[in-house]
């Protein structure tokens, strides 16, 4: 085992870097094998102390201070130290040499595809050249770029100042962003790609030039792109009063990539799998995520660009506060319950499970070992509530003059989420002492509900109680402030009044709520009004009820949820599936049977909870079990709902072309689940019937939904309709991915053996993210009976895995490593070999800071 662990890093060592840069000039010479850098840096001593500089992987082949050499300077394998100049300004000048070509971290500058390509954030700047890589430290850019011409497009951030030829065939680009910005937004580009472009016209009139950029061959899948970048341009003006500031904003898709996006200023990189959308090789899920992704990192030139993060521990002040902005421009353009839905099933899913595990963190920590395990759903997706809960805290006009205040005054800062607070608390007037808790503290809340009619003075009594868990290195942890929306229901299904907001701040709390006429069914926790663990003694009669009744969508389908997850606990307890729960399914299945019904949201209220989800409410964890309850069930649905859901399949099908739609999308959705219930059982007619779903699609939402459907069968269709796919698409790589995952996902008892030949299968190329976790994540993450599997198989297959990627892309190994994060929620055989595993992965020899992090964490805790 490792014995000499990596530095930790602490938010309170934080200190200012005691120079600043005031411009920065770099230029770039690529050649076949290697790449020369220059940087040209105007600096300024802020404070006293030696000049260190970030460096890795470089070699340094000139090192110049006011045009002299430097000759005492000290280079280890993190970076530079130069002692501190007489001279309070002073140009600081370095060449170094690069090899991009054999760059397979995917930090930095290096080659995906054959184009070149970086990606910068959080610490690969200094993988380029020597340089202070921290967001604090912010420049004006100008940027030369020089490249053989079969790299026929050269970009970099800002606006195009210069274009021409040089000998040798070559040419260059110099491009200039006037905007201050730190390293980590730096990008740059240069290859044979095509594009598609378009204008926008801002709301103070300038006309903005926007290109897509894309190898040959993908620019007719580029549209939606396109659409998706001019709609949020256009909202993030209406709603926020933010106008794009340049004249040129880029994107450009490349296929190696650790991430999904990044928000470069004005250059966009993104995975392809974010940028490429069409009928043929998409679904609607993908349409949806690329549409939420590149509105995601455009609203970035101002929640992260314009105005940034002091330190990678103020994570969250740009990325909680993106995600809810996409979030809002999803809902907003699309149906906001179902997106409500998404959002918050997906929080449930991984972030609580995050959580509860030893890797549990607040949204701002206070240490980190590897900056790129910082990258969480807690940051993100927990972030966003915290942002949502402000919004809920003041109003949305409050809320919106609060977001000017933080914009105006902190435009061009690397600001703090302290600063972030006080300009919430300025314009909103609130005492936000207590709600900065959700900044320090780890775990997810519970809070447990009672109710209580008074008839004599027509009133309905609350009882609030709340807890939060230990969680390492935190215990005996504060009462929150957590608000809790509340809406009253009466025996016709009326709302009784409208929705409060109950503010919970002790950890006993009684509420009072007045002129309420009749004896109420409490809703509770409405759109899902703080990230909580939510306890109410529903019965199974009042769920039945809210599904149908209440208002609020987001509950009516929260009270699906709460009610299958009650009927998959006595089934798996020994109970059998009851009349009255196929009674009420029934009644689901004529309601979204319905015309003029809401398709999407049905979608989502017939499907069953998954085996991941089921198991966050059991202890231990069995998911062999689990999935056999849930099978049980599912049978039982299709037994007795058959015409129903024969009916309701036939019944939305579409005639019309293609178009993403939430009409069009919300049919598709519903028909998937209802194909999912007809093939749940997995025999002949199950494959038949998936395979005539097949051969009828004309897109790829179905024909994913056919695929999905007959994984698991062993008929023969299963091998037709996987061969035939294949062929169909092989020239796709992200068509690919989807037939690897697919069949990792399936729940057969041969998986391990499905999964070694998937890994032997010439497409496959375990230094591609996107392929490796088309394999490895879809298996661990979404295949908890396989992976889960009791004699540890498949904790084998995910350690040999990470521990071969340990040496090529240390940042993906990390992540797949999360999948064993949980393991002591677990029955004790399962603990015992997930364990074995972890301790497996430690014993690497050379573990990367990544691996080892998350790793040792997780056995810690």
């Amino acid at each position: 085992m490792k014995t000499d662990a990596p530095q930790t890093t602490y938010l309170k060592n934080y200190k200012p870097y005691p120079y600043s840069i005031e411009r920065l000039n770099l230029d770039f010479k690529i050649h076949d094998g290697y790449t020369l850098v220059k940087s040209r840096m105007e600096m300024k001593r802020v404070d006293s102390g030696d000049i260190y500089l970030y460096g890795e992987a470089l070699e340094l082949l000139s090192l110049r201070l006011d045009g002299d050499d430097v000759v005492d300077y000290i280079v280890d394998e993190a970076g530079l130290t130069i002692p501190a100049p007489v001279a309070d300004s002073f140009v600081l000048e370095i060449e170094t040499k690069i090899k991009p070509e054999k760059n397979t971290r995917l930090e930095g500058l290096y080659q995906s595809g054959g184009n070149y390509c970086t990606q910068c954030e959080a610490e690969g700047f200094r993988r380029i050249t020597y340089f202070p890589d921290r967001p604090d430290v912010m420049s004006v850019y100008t940027v030369r770029v020089e490249a053989d011409k079969k790299y026929s497009v050269l970009l970099s951030n800002g606006n195009l100042r210069e274009q021409g030829e040089v000998d040798g065939g070559r040419h260059y680009a110099v491009w200039h962003d006037p905007f201050k910005k730190p390293c980590y937004l730096f990008a740059l580009v240069a290859g044979d790609l095509t594009h598609i472009h378009d204008t926008f016209t801002t709301m103070s009139g300038r006309e903005v030039d926007l290109y897509v950029y894309v190898r040959p061959g993908d620019e007719n899948q580029c549209a939606h792109a396109m659409e998706s970048l001019k709609k949020s341009m256009k909202w993030d003006e209406e709603v926020y009063g933010l106008e794009y500031d340049l004249d040129i904003f880029n994107i450009v898709a490349v296929s190696d990539f650790n991430m999904g996006a990044m928000e470069n200023k004005s250059l966009n990189i993104f995975n392809t799998a974010l940028v490429l959308a069409a009928p043929e090789t998409a679904t609607d899920s993908d349409f949806m995520r690329v549409e939420s992704v590149i509105a995601h990192e455009y609203f970035h030139n101002w929640s992260g660009n314009r105005v940034t993060c002091r330190d990678w521990f103020q994570l969250s002040l740009k990325e909680g506060l993106t995600v809810f902005r996409d979030q809002e421009f999803s809902a907003d353009i699309h149906s906001a319950p179902v997106q409500r839905i998404d959002d918050v099933s997906h929080l449930r899913r991984l972030q609580f499970v995050e959580d509860s595990s030893p890797l549990a963190h607040p949204i701002r920590p206070e240490e980190y070992i590897e900056i790129n395990n910082f990258y969480t759903m807690t940051v993100y997706e927990k972030g966003a509530e915290v942002i949502r809960m402000f919004r809920t805290l003041m109003g949305a006009e409050t809320y919106r003059k609060a977001t000017d205040l933080y914009f105006s005054r902190h435009d061009g800062d690397a600001a703090t989420c302290e600063d972030w607070i006080a300009c919430m608390a300025e314009a909103s007037g609130l005492d936000l002492e207590q709600f900065r808790l959700w900044y320090s503290q780890a775990g997810t809340p519970e809070v447990s509900f009672k109710g209580e009619y008074n008839e004599k003075t027509k009133s309905y009594n609350v009882l609030l109680k709340q807890s939060i868990l230990d969680t390492a290195g935190q215990k005996g942890k504060k009462p929150m402030h957590i608000p809790v929306a509340i809406g009253l229901l009466g025996a016709n299904g009326n709302d009784l009044i409208e929705t409060q907001i109950l503010h919970l701040k002790e950890a006993v709390q009684e509420f009072v709520i007045e002129n309420v006429a009749l004896p109420p069914i409490p809703s509770v926790l409405r759109g899902f009004s703080a990230p909580v663990k939510l306890k109410v003694d529903y019965t199974p009669e009042q769920l039945a009820f809210l599904m149908v009744h209440d208002s609020d969508g987001f509950n009516r389908w929260d009270a699906a949820q709460r009610y299958y997850t009650q009927v998959v606990h006595e089934v798996a307890g020994g109970g059998e599936v009851s009349d009255a729960f196929l009674s009420v399914y029934g009644d689901l299945l004529e309601a979204a049977a319905v015309q003029g019904a809401d398709k999407a949201l049905m979608a989502r209220m017939l499907a069953i909870p998954d085996v991941v989800e089921l198991g966050q409410s059991f202890k231990p964890i069995d998911p062999v079990e689990i999935n056999k309850a849930r099978d049980k069930i599912l049978a039982a649905i299709k037994r007795t709902h058959r015409k129903a859901l024969d009916d309701l399949y036939q019944g939305n099908s579409l005639s019309e072309v293609y178009a993403f739609n939430h009409i069009q999308c919300g049919r598709r959705s519903l028909r998937s689940v209802v194909l999912g219930l007809l093939t749940a059982t997995n025999g002949t007619g199950c494959a038949k019937t998936a395979k005539t779903h097949y051969e009828a699609a004309d897109n790829m939402t179905d024909r994913m939904a056919a695929l999905n459907a007959v994984a698991a069968n062993k008929n023969a269709e299963r091998e037709d309709i996987f061969g035939d796919f294949y062929e169909r698409f092989k020239s796709y790589p992200l068509v690919v991915d989807k037939w690897f995952s697919s069949q990792a996902m399936a729940v057969r008892s041969d998986i391990i053996d499905c999964l070694n030949k998937l890994k032997q299968h010439p497409d496959f190329n375990i230094k591609n993210p996107n392929r490796v976790r088309s394999l490895y994540a879809a298996f661990a993450m979404n295949n908890p009976v396989g992976f889960h599997a009791v004699d540890g198989s498949g904790y084998m297959f995910l350690r040999d895995g990470i521990i071969e990627l340990n040496g090529i892309n240390p940042q993906i190994a990390a992540r797949l490593l999360t999948a064993f994060r949980s393991w002591r929620d677990y029955t004790p055989d399962r603990q015992e070999k997930m364990k074995a595993a972890l301790e497996a992965i430690l014993a690497i020899p050379n573990i990367a800071p990544d691996v080892f992090e998350i790793a040792s964490k997780s056995l810690k805790g």
